[in-house]
């Protein structure tokens, strides 16, 4: 058990109806597309701007683009994982596999070296790897081993998730918000 399931979580989550109506609103969106409100959303709900600007942040990051949304998927729950937040990897693992990667993809990404994946795909995990330890961490060899693999819309996007899912996992976890349950159709 992760000290954020442990434990009561710090803020309100809030319900659709504590909440105005453009953030009841993205309830309803969120229900039609997942199946349930991530708790994630119920605590970022007590700051309406928040809750309404962090949908628009992960859209385009996390959707199809410059990468797989499967693989992003992927890189989340690998940042998710070197961060010991229990919500974002629960979240991320099966957003993966309903975007697309395989059960053995998601069950090896902490032994990803030696998993199912390409050396592209590696690439980005070493380079995520180096991100959670610091921006500065990523030196001139680190970027060109991430640059034969990834063109620079990739590098973009491969950036952007890393570093948000380091965002996701220190508020998940400072603010002890508990695991989302899985919808039963999912």
């Amino acid at each position: 058990m992760t000290a954020e399931s442990a434990s009561e979580p710090r803020v309100p989550l809030l319900e659709r109806d504590q909440t105005p109506a453009e953030v009841a609103a993205l309830y309803d969106q969120l229900l039609r597309d997942r199946g349930v409100v991530p708790n994630m959303f119920k605590a970022l709900a007590n700051v309406p701007g928040l809750a309404l600007g962090v949908p628009a942040l992960l859209k385009p990051l996390m959707g199809e683009g410059a990468l797989p949304a499967w693989y992003k998927e992927l890189i989340a729950t690998r940042v998710a994982s070197l961060n010991e937040c229990g919500y974002c990897i629960s979240a991320h693992r099966l957003l993966a596999l309903k975007r697309g990667a395989s059960p053995e993809q998601v069950d090896s990404i902490n032994s990803f070296e030696t998993g199912p994946f390409t050396e592209k795909e590696k690439a980005g995990f070493r380079y995520a790897a180096l991100l959670h330890q610091s921006g500065h961490a990523v030196n001139e060899q680190a970027f060109e081993a991430v640059r034969i693999h990834f063109t620079p819309p990739q590098i973009v996007e491969l950036t952007g998730v890393a570093a948000a899912f380091e965002f996701f996992s220190r508020f998940n976890s400072a603010l002890r918000i508990p695991v989302t349950p899985i919808p039963e159709n999912s």
